[in-house]
């Protein structure tokens, strides 16, 4: 399987009982190459709506992190979710649904072959980095699994209702340019 194999099968999931409710699955968006891949919670409404991660005033603001550090989700770098499709009233995910959209992130991680992993916000941090993951203690710090580094940052969204940790955050947008400066093989540029 290809990565457009794998986008098409995700796009045609009905693995949970999201399916009935989405408008459109969101699989991702970016370079299949990157070195780089940030990985959210779930798609919200504006997500659902377009098809594509980050792009309601989240992904406003994720856009401005990420000029700020020299990284576009068009040319360098890959965006997706764990689970795929919307949850009703931007609900947490259910177990079911996370674990019916795991295998298409597994395979996302596997063909992208990051050498740097962020997670945006808490849920994504504990199902990725580690279970008791505590995002606003924790967040910008590293840790390195199979020679993979991992950091959180604190969600987009999270900024918006709180724009007091907008500079904890920006300070973790440059650790992460300092990162790939230091692991990865591209010019970011």
């Amino acid at each position: 399987m290809d990565f457009e194999q794998l986008k098409q099968a995700c796009l045609a999931c009905e693995k949970c009982d999201l399916c009935r409710t989405r408008t459109q699955v969101v699989f991702g968006e970016g370079n299949p190459n990157a070195e780089v891949l940030f990985i959210g919670e779930a798609p919200g409404k504006s997500e659902d709506e377009q098809g594509l991660p980050f792009v309601g005033r989240s992904g406003q603001l994720l856009d401005q992190y990420l000029k700020a550090i020299h990284l576009d989700r068009k040319k360098n770098i890959f965006i997706t979710n764990i689970v795929k499709c919307r949850p009703p009233e931007n609900r947490d995910p259910a177990p079911n649904e996370w674990d019916s959209c795991l295998p298409y992130l597994r395979l996302q991680f596997k063909m992208i072959q990051p050498k740097i992993v962020v997670c945006l916000g808490r849920i994504a941090a504990q199902r990725i980095i580690r279970p008791d993951f505590s995002v606003m203690k924790e967040h910008g710090q590293w840790t390195e699994k199979n020679g993979v580094f991992f950091t959180a940052t604190l969600h987009p969204a999270a900024l918006l209702r709180n724009p007091n940790n907008k500079p904890l955050s920006y300070a973790d947008y440059v650790a992460i340019r300092e990162k790939i400066e230091q692991v990865c093989t591209h010019t970011y540029e």
